[in-house]
C-alpha cells in the first residue's frame, strides 16, 4: 500500500497531473463552444440547404408511434434513434478533431524550432580559431 501512494505521488508531481487536468478541463470548456458553433451556426444553414430540415428534430420512433418532435417524444417516455442528433454531434468531432490536430502541429513545429536552436553548436570564438590553426601549423 505504501509503494501504491509513493507510485500515486511520484505520478502527480512528476508527470504533470496538474497540467493534464487544466488540459482537461480547457478541453472540456472548448468542446461546449465547439458544440455550440455547430448547433447555432454550421446547423441551421445546412438544415435550409437541405429544405429546412431541423437535425435536431431527426429521429426514429421504436415504439411504433408517431411524435411530432423529439419533445413530445422525451415526455411520452419513447425509445428512439436520435440520429439528427448524432449528425450534429458528429461534425462537432470532426471539427474539433482537426482544430486539436492543428494546435498539436503548431506545438510540435515549434518544439522542433527549438530543437534546432538548442542542437546547433555554439560559434567557436575566433581566437580559438586561431589558436587551432597556429597549432595545425606547427604540426606540420
Amino acid at each position: 500500500m505504501k509503494a501504491l501512494m509513493s507510485d500515486f505521488r511520484d505520478f502527480l508531481i512528476k508527470w504533470n497531473a496538474i497540467d493534464m487536468a487544466v488540459a482537461f478541463m480547457f478541453g472540456a470548456a472548448f468542446w461546449v463552444m465547439i458544440k455550440s458553433f455547430v448547433d447555432n451556426i454550421i446547423m441551421p444553414p445546412i438544415g435550409m440547404l437541405l429544405g429546412k430540415v431541423d437535425f435536431s428534430n431527426l429521429f426514429i420512433s421504436l415504439d411504433g408511434n408517431t411524435y411530432a418532435t423529439i419533445a413530445a417524444l422525451e415526455e411520452a417516455g419513447a425509445p428512439a434513434i436520435k440520429y439528427g442528433q448524432f449528425i450534429t454531434d458528429s461534425i462537432s468531432f470532426v471539427i474539433l478533431g482537426f482544430i486539436i490536430f492543428m494546435m498539436i502541429r503548431a506545438i510540435a513545429k515549434l518544439k522542433r524550432a527549438e530543437e534546432q536552436k538548442i542542437s546547433q553548436p555554439a560559434p567557436i570564438p575566433q581566437d580559438i580559431v586561431l589558436l587551432t590553426e597556429i597549432r595545425d601549423a606547427l604540426k606540420k
